[in-house]
């Protein structure tokens, strides 16, 4: 069993290069096998979840090549049969592969997908929209059976603007009948990323990160390529870590604009930051005020960046406030940051009340998802004495190269086997 070992305390100098976007990745790679032809895909970040859909890819008989950054993906010859529980069940998005087999096939056979452990998480907006478009959807024993004569295009309104369901529905209609209109439609820079690289392959979609999105269908994918954008999530991540412990440390590869509700919330707690193009140079922030927090889809605060934040919020000097509206079990990062030293109030399942400053202490923690993984790497990273992270492959699958980045700059911290 692995573990995560970080000495605290020490300042961070350097530059840090921002991967891959993990969920664009992992949306990108299912969606190729829409295509007849041969697709590329650049600048894949080195994650464990990308070794997951690699797996499905090869038992569907893709051909497959992959070298450090790119990836090139062969689906004219794909075998569409049944995905079984023990890989679909390694992570989250293995249900874009749901939709990308329907939409080319109008036939997918496979079980429930898996991921963190961060509330219900269901799939019934994707299967409504399969549904809309002409599927009939089976589910028996965690398995999903989903068969259509034809997909039809049509008007889709989403009850919320789900990303996973977006994504789903697009990946469905590119090639149903007529035209499709997801109405209610998330708006993330992820979703531009998928779209872009289906149009690049013949797909007639418009509309992508507007809450309306038209996708015309088509009856043949051919050719395409595209390039993973940065890594908004991991690079928010870092950019706490410079607030927590840096000094002129540079977050680099990143789109500033997709970072927007973090540095103004940042700079509201009065942490100071320079912006560079398409880098950011941040130092350490003494006597922060607090803050409130509410997550909502972009371009709100994201979800995936409140328990990493939640790690400099334990520092302000007042009361600060944490509101979770996209996940009802995602403050299990909570009782280790008070097994730490801080002072965290959880409300309901949907809010926090952190009183700060408080000085953390380093002590045996877990990573009970990826994002709480995170928090407790950024925690151990500004506290007094070692911290022990179990369970870290979680915040493997999700931060690439996170103990080589944060090692270059400065840090103790090591992966050990236990």
């Amino acid at each position: 069993m692995k573990q995560i070992i970080i000495e605290g305390n020490h300042i961070l100098t350097g530059k840090i290069e921002v991967g891959g976007a993990k969920n664009s990745a992992v949306a990108l790679i299912p969606a190729a096998l829409l295509s007849d032809d041969i697709v590329t895909i650049d600048n894949i970040p080195n994650i464990s979840d990308i070794d997951a859909l690699n797996e499905i890819l090869e038992y569907l008989g893709a051909k497959v090549v992959h070298n450090d950054k790119v990836m090139i993906i062969d689906s004219k010859n794909i075998n569409n049969r049944e995905i079984p529980e023990n890989i679909s069940s390694k992570l989250r998005a293995s249900y874009y592969f749901m939709s990308a087999l329907l939409g080319k096939y109008k036939h997918v056979e496979m079980y429930f997908p898996g991921g963190c452990s961060i509330g219900a998480r269901p799939i019934d907006q994707t299967l409504k929209a399969f549904e809309q478009l002409g599927a009939t959807v089976i589910e028996k024993n965690k398995k999903y059976i989903i068969d259509a004569e034809e997909l039809r295009g049509c008007t889709i309104y989403l009850d919320m603007p789900s990303v996973g369901a977006t994504i789903n529905t697009i990946l469905a209609s590119v090639r149903a009948t007529g035209e499709t209109i997801i109405r209610n439609a998330a708006k993330e820079p992820e979703i531009v990323n998928v779209a872009t690289f289906l149009n690049n392959m013949g797909a007639q979609i418009s509309g992508a990160g507007t809450s309306e999105i038209r996708v015309i269908g088509v009856t043949r994918l051919g050719k395409g390529f595209t390039e993973v954008i940065p890594d908004r999530i991991e690079a928010g991540t870092y950019i706490i870590v410079g607030a927590l412990v840096g000094n002129n440390l540079e977050i680099a590869n990143i789109i500033p604009e997709h970072l927007e509700a973090l540095l103004f919330k940042l700079r509201e707690m009065h942490v100071n930051y320079k912006i560079k193009d398409n880098s950011i140079i941040i130092s350490r922030a003494i006597d922060m005020k607090p803050t409130r927090v509410k997550t909502l889809g972009y371009p709100g605060f994201p979800t995936d960046l409140q328990q990493p934040l939640t790690s400099l919020l334990v520092h302000c000097n007042g009361v600060s406030t944490l509101e979770e509206t996209i996940y009802e079990n995602r403050f299990k990062n909570v009782d280790y940051l008070n097994k730490m030293g801080a002072n965290i109030d959880i409300v309901n399942n949907q809010k926090i009340k952190i009183t700060g400053p408080t000085k953390l202490i380093g002590t045996e923690v877990v990573a009970t998802d990826l994002r709480a993984g995170a928090c407790m790497v950024l925690a151990g990273l500004a506290a007094t004495g070692k911290t022990v992270i179990k369970d870290v492959d979680h915040i493997l699958r999700g931060y690439e190269n996170i103990i080589i980045k944060l090692t270059n700059v400065g840090a103790k911290i090591s992966l050990e086997e236990k």
